[in-house]
């Protein structure tokens, strides 16, 4: 089946919207029904909060194997499949173990979806905007995010239905993806050498590259978990407020594609630095005002247009670190991302329940802003060591054919040129 650069990264944008925008980040935006539902605690939802970013993690590794093993549309359409039913289970939770099982369902959904879709992409896009493609397409968590909020808004204190309802979205795309991805197991250019050996500079700067990311994913968890919780248990606001939050993450994060596509053309280390601080700012500024709406809802604009920006960089800088590796440049950082998350959804929990909302937020605050002030330290490209090799590499050319082969074993070929 043929598709355009554009139509791909758009539908792809959609399933990122449910797997990492409904299924994964929505959580926290319901913490606050949840917990006084199923009479939870702060640290409890902490480390429930941790769970899918381990699976997530757990499925990321495997990932790539089972997109070679099983082909892109199966691996989409099992990441999809796992979405609905976490999703399902998370609308029939009766306790902490049954909320569990569905966020970890959840959290392969999420593990799943990007390495799939990438492989994908591999076979349906031309190389020269594999990039810019990956951006767009991570931008789909801010629409994710966006979806959810009518759901608080509209739906205040049935968060069960809610839930039922993003599985009903979770089917449409499992079937919406059997009927575009193509039955892709492997991808071979035409008349292409196999991508050269990862040197230890690559592996240096990819380190590097990954150690930011573990610290953004670790700082941003605060906001992700724990912001809805503290508007409405702290601050007071109207359980609805959340809504307003995350709808201000969404569309803020929608523009964070577009920095994080400038930054990679101009000057990486300077925008990460920039992003980390309001990374920062936004923790602050919810800690200082969580009974002030308009407040809050500003440093949620804040938030989203750092944390999407931060994240398309660090994706957008993994592929150009590993030209022709989808596998592991992209892939790591995001890994890395989730760890990152993993390990700070119990420490702000902790933190909370021992300190109190204000210096839980404070502290990730500070980590936030000495991370930002090592930004020096980002890792830059390879094209002045490498020179023509890494502009080859990244197939800097207009058309690429490709060798593909279906799940049938029989080989076809497909010519697609950029947009």
């Amino acid at each position: 089946m043929s598709i355009s650069s554009t139509k791909f990264a758009l539908f792809g944008a959609a399933l990122i919207a449910i797997s990492y925008g409904l299924a994964r980040f929505a959580f926290g935006l319901f913490v606050p029904q949840i917990r006084a539902d199923l009479a939870l605690s702060p640290d409890l939802i902490g480390i429930i909060g941790a769970l899918p970013l381990i699976s997530f993690v757990l499925s990321t590794l495997v990932a790539p194997l089972a997109a070679v093993r099983l082909g892109a549309r199966n691996t989409v359409v099992l990441s999809a499949a796992f979405g609905a039913v976490g999703l399902a289970l998370i609308s029939r939770a009766s306790g902490a173990v049954s909320l569990g099982i569905g966020v970890f369902a959840c959290g392969i959904c999420t593990g799943l979806m990007m390495p799939a879709l990438t492989a994908a992409m591999q076979a349906l896009v031309d190389r020269s905007v594999h990039g810019r493609v990956s951006s767009v397409m991570n931008a789909g968590t801010s629409i994710g995010v966006a979806v959810a909020v009518p759901a608080v808004l509209f739906l205040a204190g049935i968060w069960r239905f809610a839930y039922m309802a993003f599985a009903i979205l979770a089917v449409l795309g499992i079937v919406a993806a059997w009927y575009v991805i193509p039955s892709v197991s492997r991808v071979t250019p035409a008349n292409a050498a196999p991508p050269a050996p990862i040197t230890r500079l690559q592996w240096r700067r990819l380190f590097r590259l990954s150690l930011f990311a573990f610290a953004m994913g670790f700082v941003s968890s605060a906001y992700w978990i724990f912001a809805p919780d503290l508007v409405v248990t702290f601050g007071e606001l109207p359980s609805s407020a959340p809504g307003w939050l995350w709808l201000a993450v969404g569309v803020a994060g929608l523009g964070g594609a577009v920095v994080a596509d400038l930054a990679d053309r101009n000057n990486p280390p300077i925008t990460q630095a920039l992003m980390l601080m309001m990374l920062a700012v936004s923790l602050a500024l919810l800690a200082a005002s969580p009974d002030q709406l308009v407040l809050a809802t500003f440093s949620a604009l804040v938030f989203g247009v750092a944390y999407m920006s931060l994240t398309g960089l660090y994706l957008m800088t993994g592929i150009r670190l590993l030209p022709g590796r989808l596998s592991v440049g992209p892939v790591l950082p995001f890994l890395a991302v989730s760890l990152g998350q993993a390990a700070g959804s119990p420490v702000v929990g902790a933190l909370v329940n021992n300190l109190g909302y204000s210096d839980a937020f404070a502290i990730f605050c500070a980590i936030g802003t000495l991370v930002a002030l090592l930004s020096p330290l980002y890792p830059g490209y390879i094209e002045e060591e490498c020179g023509e090799v890494a502009e080859e590499e990244t197939g800097l050319q207009a058309a690429y054919d490709y060798q593909l082969q279906d799940e049938e074993g029989e080989p076809y070929s497909y010519n697609q040129s950029a947009d």
